[in-house]
């Protein structure tokens, strides 16, 4: 088996064995649809940023790097959007824990890391719209920056909650993605 093809084959396996895990999940017997579907959008979110290291680090093969930059972009924005349905669907199910989570009051550690989590999408998503207004290495250094913090929060937050996600494929998604934060912002010369 040639290398390209062990590695589809193995990211093929990290971003569809813990949704379809999830899916198997008997959590969500009790939950009504608009929180099923803002949680799959958070699982949605954290394979997003897996697929985000994999393309900053243009570490896709047989994609070239243009395109990976560029698809970079796109799921920039999709990352955006399923951090807004993530957390648009807690809402309508429960605006008292979202007001909660938000100001910081939550008794719950997950919700913390979360928040932090998806302000740190939401200001690199700002940070791109006036990347052009900043000096290239000034924003090479934000971006990483959030990129860590995001990351970590991420995962934090999936690890503590106990919900969804299956507890061994949320782990090896969270570790995989530490992976390729880890090289993708301390291992690319860029």
């Amino acid at each position: 088996m040639t290398r390209p093809i062990a590695f589809w084959i193995g990211l093929f396996c990290a971003v569809t064995v813990p949704i379809a895990a999830a899916g198997f999940s008997p959590l969500l017997a009790w939950r009504d649809p608009i929180y099923i579907v803002a949680g799959f959008a958070g699982i949605t979110a954290m394979v997003g940023l897996l697929l985000q290291t994999l393309l900053a680090s243009r570490a896709l093969p047989t994609i070239h790097p243009m395109t990976q930059r560029k698809l970079h972009r796109i799921m920039g924005g999709v990352l955006v959007a399923a951090i807004i349905a993530h957390v648009g669907g807690l809402w309508i199910s429960s605006p008292p824990d979202v007001i909660d989570a938000l100001l910081f009051a939550s008794p719950t550690s997950f919700s913390l890391w979360g928040v932090i989590a998806m302000w740190g999408i939401f200001a690199t998503a700002a940070l791109a719209v006036y990347r052009r207004r900043l000096r290239p290495r000034t924003w090479r250094h934000i971006h990483k920056a959030l990129a860590v913090i995001i990351v970590l929060t991420t995962v934090l937050h999936a690890y503590l909650i106990d919900g969804t996600m299956e507890t061994f494929t949320k782990i090896g998604l969270g570790l995989v993605l530490l992976f390729t934060t880890y090289r993708a912002v301390f291992k690319q010369a860029r």
